[in-house]
């Protein structure tokens, strides 16, 4: 990946492509679902999967089983759970309407989505201890 920009005279340090990597593979597709509440073929996140079969496992029932997911640097940044991040960065009318006729919610738990709804973030001075109640 590297080389290919590297012939263009682009340089990218390997922090920033091990970012992008890390979220086009931060999800998984359930092989498997055992006695959790995932359903065949879902998508999901690695954090969402583990936790998941730890509880299962925790009260003795079958975990989930999954395979590794490879998405595409826009699809990654589309399959966010914030509807207001994957607007910022494609499709953005098709996002929203889709959002507001689902009715969905956008918690602004990233710091992307509290950017730019202007918000101030969980750094610096926006660290909670700061903040004014």
């Amino acid at each position: 990946m590297q080389e290919v920009y590297r012939l263009q005279g682009v340089k990218i340090n390997d922090k920033h492509i091990e970012t992008i990597v890390r979220q086009m593979l931060k999800r998984v597709r359930i092989t498997d679902p055992g006695d959790t509440k995932f359903m065949l073929d879902q998508l999901t996140e690695k954090w969402m999967f583990y936790d998941e079969n730890r509880r299962v496992m925790d009260e003795g029932m079958q975990p989930a089983s999954a395979e590794p997911q490879l998405l595409g640097v826009t699809k990654a940044s589309l399959s966010t759970d914030s509807f207001i991040s994957a607007a910022s960065f494609q499709e953005t009318t098709k996002v929203l309407t889709n959002a507001a006729m689902a009715g969905r919610v956008d918690t602004l738990d990233g710091l992307k989505e509290n950017v730019i709804m202007g918000r101030l973030i969980s750094a610096g001075t926006g660290l909670s201890r700061y903040k004014i109640k």
